[in-house]
């Protein structure tokens, strides 16, 4: 984020038009820093527009070296991912609003905006102060795929935080004494793998996901495990049909947590804690964002393509938040892997694309 704003201003920005805020102290996870928006008036009387991207990565990107190969950068290290998600997409919008700067360009009301823990959940936009960013009315989000994809939707999602407490006995002597939290933990989990209930989930009509991802317990092999905690998510577009996911993780660790007990006939139990991480949404066909966003892809010579997506974007609460905005790529392949690359010819083209968006020249 320094970084970003060193360079705004190397470009000419005034210090008064950058602004941050402060939502990582809103955030449940806490953090550093908040979210950074650029704020520039029109030189051309329109509508404002905004362009934006999140700047955080996911944990396998650590240390990551990039390296040029042919038409892509990847990742030196064959253990790390490369960052192209999101670094690609901030790269993207600060190249933009540099050239714009430098160069003096004729442009509409635009706002830069640079976004923190969309890849926590997208708590940099569900805690954003809106009021920095002047009111957009179109608004373009510069994320993973395709710079000829449109994301025009995208799934909900709920978390659970899960708390599994057993007894704690010896596992030599007396581990007929305790209650092991693992072991209602495994229960529970290969109960939803054999109602399929976990990973790709299809029930009739309905469909959607879910995901067990974390979990930590346990401190010796000869203890019998007292607490064990995981971290869950279920993802769907039918709200009603999310909501069904939740309750069948919920019912089978309470479950699990009936069948195993002592000699006491003691059980365990668990605490689940649920919140919404973010709504579905689908953008209406004619929605102006998405109008706008084809033409600047036609006009370097793309073909767009609409797509529904099944992960969360800043769109997500950004839209919820009465913002409606439509995502882009940046020509990442293989986000979230130790595959990851990016691909410079697609990277180049979303840059053309958001110059276009940036200047309001994309019907022509």
């Amino acid at each position: 984020m320094d970084f970003i704003a060193k360079r705004l201003q190397e470009a000419g920005a005034p210090a008064a038009a950058i602004r941050r805020d402060q939502a990582h102290r809103r955030s449940p996870l806490g953090g550093q820093i908040g979210n950074l928006a650029c704020k520039l008036p029109g030189t051309v009387r329109s509508g404002r527009r905004l362009l934006m991207a999140h700047v955080d990565t996911v944990p396998l990107c650590a240390g990551t070296v990039p390296l040029l190969r042919g038409n892509h950068i990847v990742s030196t290290d064959k253990g790390t991912a490369l960052g192209a998600d999101d670094r690609a997409g901030a790269a993207v919008v600060l190249a933009t609003a540099v050239e714009i700067l430098q160069r003096n360009l004729p442009h509409p009301p635009l706002t830069f905006f640079w976004t923190v823990q969309e890849e926590l959940g997208l708590m940099g936009t569900r805690h954003a102060r809106l009021g920095m960013l002047g009111k957009p009315r179109l608004a373009f989000n510069f994320d993973g795929g395709s710079p000829e994809k449109l994301t025009v939707g995208a799934t909900g999602a709920y978390r659970l935080a899960i708390r599994v407490r057993g007894v704690a006995s010896h596992a030599g002597c007396g581990p007929e004494e305790g209650v092991s939290a693992v072991a209602i933990a495994s229960l529970a989990i290969a109960q939803l793998h054999r109602e399929g209930w976990h990973g790709r989930i299809e029930k009739h009509d309905r469909s959607g996901t879910s995901n067990v991802g974390v979990i930590r317990g346990g401190e010796a092999t000869n203890v019998v495990a007292p607490l064990v905690e995981l971290r869950a998510e279920a993802r769907s577009h039918d709200p009603a049909f999310r909501r069904r996911i939740v309750a069948a993780i919920e019912r089978a660790f309470r479950q699990a947590a009936r069948m195993v007990h002592n000699v006491e006939g003691v059980c365990g139990n668990v605490e689940i804690d649920t919140h919404p991480d973010y709504e579905a949404f689908k953008l209406p066909d004619d929605e102006p964002c998405v109008l706008a966003a084809e033409a600047a892809i036609r006009s370097t010579g793309g073909r767009p393509l609409r797509a529904v997506c099944d992960g969360g974007l800043d769109a997500n609460w950004m839209t919820a938040r009465g913002v409606p905005t439509v995502t882009l790529g940046c020509g990442q392949v293989n986000p979230h892997t130790t595959a990851e690359r990016l691909n410079l010819p697609g990277f180049r083209r979303a840059c053309r694309v958001a110059w276009r968006l940036a200047v309001g020249t994309e019907g022509s």
